[in-house]
């Protein structure tokens, strides 16, 4: 008997992990749940952030040199950003339309609409502080970011992921320019890096439906207010609509350019959009974003290498 496909796997570990919180907050094992099952996931979303900058170092370096020709890289970045603009643009567009449309906030009640509103003030203040304090500092100060002055510490945060790209893509490029006998060592290195973390992600990925349960059933059991859940639910709906509407897209235009069927695209990249929707995080799910298009969708991995991690820093549509 053929075994179930990961994201098969990872679908019933959804479904499990909404019946289960839901089971267990009625039976009041609420605590059971947060200190017994929810660390597996916490661990699983730690693991993928853990190898999420190796990966990037070890598939951009790869990619690059693998490229033989600079002009080709240049060519992939201009239409990498063009393309991310205009992706940007259509889902600000989608986002807009189906918020206005459904008005997903206005479920919830004035009383919990003040609660919210105080729990989540101080991370709004900072939110804007943050936002003033860029703006004062010119309008270049985004690029002025993005290069790092120590990459050691650069590496250490996931949040600083751009400059640990930057710095990447000048060693690859070096790399590239450098003669070929005296770089040698170097790109074998990193290739056989490249294929120990692809299997660090497949050693990974083996707990995912578990992890993904683990989720879910502890974001159920302390989403404690009603009212709450009833708002996130209309939330949740918008957020899917307008995500069908873009895959749909996006589905489309594959095809056209490609000739590759909807369900071809979906069956290759399905357990990289349901880890996506369970853990919220692009960093998380990078890893295995990258060894679904590469391996499972045929992307050649000089673009996936370079297209994936930049898209997961700059070009987050889903939050759009």
């Amino acid at each position: 008997m053929k075994s179930l496909g990961l994201h098969w796997k990872i679908l019933i570990g959804m479904a499990a992990g909404v019946i289960f919180g839901i089971i267990f907050s009625k039976l009041g094992y609420k605590s059971f749940v947060i200190d017994w099952i929810k660390p597996f996931g916490t661990i699983f979303i730690k693991l993928l952030k853990l190898i999420a900058i190796p990966l990037i170092i070890a598939s951009l370096i790869k990619g690059i040199s693998d490229l033989k020709d600079i002009s080709k890289f240049s060519r992939i970045g201009i239409r990498t950003i063009a393309v991310y603009l205009m992706t940007t643009v259509i889902a600000i567009t989608i986002g807009l339309v189906f918020v206005n449309v459904i008005e997903p906030g206005n479920s919830i009640s004035e009383e919990t609409v003040a609660q919210l509103t105080e729990s989540y003030n101080v991370v709004a203040s900072e939110r804007v502080s943050s936002a003033v304090d860029q703006k004062s500092k010119g309008p270049l100060q985004f690029v002025v970011d993005i290069v790092p002055d120590n990459i050691f510490n650069a590496a250490s945060d996931n949040r600083n992921m751009l400059q640990v790209i930057f710095f990447t893509i000048l060693f690859g490029i070096s790399l590239l320019l450098v003669e070929e006998k005296k770089g040698a060592p170097i790109k074998a290195f990193f290739d056989g890096f490249n294929e120990v973390i692809m299997k660090m992600i497949e050693l990974i990925m083996l707990i995912a439906p578990y992890a993904v349960f683990a989720l879910l059933a502890s974001l159920i059991v302390e989403t404690t207010n009603a009212d709450i859940f009833v708002a996130l639910a209309w939330y949740a709906l918008t957020v899917v609509m307008g995500l069908a509407t873009m895959v749909a897209i996006y589905v489309t235009i594959v095809y056209f350019y490609t000739g590759k069927k909807p369900n071809y695209f979906f069956n290759g990249i399905a357990p990289a959009q349901l880890l996506a929707f369970s853990t919220s995080s692009s960093a998380a799910t990078l890893p295995v974003t990258m060894e679904r298009v590469e391996e499972h969708l045929g992307v050649d991995k000089e673009v996936a290498s370079f297209v994936c991690p930049v898209g997961a820093t700059i070009n987050m549509d889903g939050t759009s």
